[in-house]
């Protein structure tokens, strides 16, 4: 699978914040010699307005940001657009965005999370492809369900940790899939609720797969860890690919920085081996 990705994304940092620019370098030097990369270009502002309001990307040109989640970054409209650019240029050739800032939790007006932009929903959207949406990553993907609840052209699901950020997530609704679990669940917990939440899902008419790939369910990280091994994210990997459609993957969070760039090969791997089985 090629990996989207451009140093750039390592420009702007906040001393202490977790979504730091060292647990992307550190994952690149990881996985640099195993993929083939390639460089996003910024997405376009009329992809962007398919999901968010001119009011929103605005407020984030001009820096008029109020969630301390979110730092005001120089420049960080051009670095999430780019970031969003990433995820569209994965849905064009079934890849692996590895780009920050991430995207899960940006509604269409609003910031949080350390998000700005909805990377996925962006990619989805512009897609126009039927699309079932996975969310794997610790938090509850909130701004992408928000986008997208009662859109008969997306189904998503998401496993998350329960009780946590952003304390949504509880119930499913309407094409919205919820499955909040404890922290620490495990393995062996986690793979059946995947397993049980693919096989409820109606994929009736789905063109592809989207993956908020989140890797802060590891056993390791610091905020939302759901107790997972490295090698669960093999078996994830796998199990999404046995759906036998197009999909792409879009990281999300992972704040454990040394490991970031196993868990992600390991996920890669089960994606390309059960397609290639």
């Amino acid at each position: 699978m090629k990996i989207i990705y451009s140093e750039r994304c390592l420009e702007f940092e906040a001393p202490g914040h977790p979504e730091s620019p060292e647990r992307l370098g550190r994952a690149y030097q990881f996985l640099k010699d195993e993929y083939e990369w390639i460089a996003p270009s910024p997405a376009r502002e009329d992809d962007l307005l398919k999901v968010h309001t001119p009011e929103h990307l605005k407020r984030i040109k001009n820096l008029e940001l109020h969630d301390p989640d979110c730092p005001k970054y120089p420049d960080i409209y051009e670095y999430a657009r780019l970031a969003a650019g990433a995820a569209i240029l994965a849905s064009q050739m079934n890849g692996f965005s590895m780009m920050r800032p991430p995207g899960h939790h940006a509604k269409r007006d609003r910031v949080a999370g350390f998000c700005y932009l909805n990377n996925i929903a962006v990619a989805v959207s512009a897609s126009q492809k039927k699309t079932l949406i996975v969310d794997i990553d610790g938090h509850h993907g909130d701004g992408t369900q928000a986008i997208f609840l009662g859109d008969e052209q997306v189904l998503f699901i998401s496993l998350h940790s329960s009780p946590n950020y952003p304390g949504t997530g509880m119930r499913s609704e309407r094409n919205c899939y919820n499955y909040p679990l404890f922290f620490h669940c495990g393995d062996e917990q986690y793979l059946n609720t995947l397993d049980r939440a693919l096989r409820e899902a109606d994929l009736t008419g789905i063109a592809q797969v989207a993956i908020s790939a989140g890797f802060d369910t590891y056993e390791r990280d610091p905020l939302a860890s759901l107790g997972l091994s490295s090698g669960c994210y093999r078996q994830i990997g796998r199990r999404i690919a046995q759906l036998k459609l197009p999909m792409f993957a879009v990281l999300e969070g992972g704040y454990d920085v040394e490991h970031l760039g196993r868990n992600i090969h390991e996920f890669l791997q089960g994606l390309d081996q059960q397609a290639g089985a």
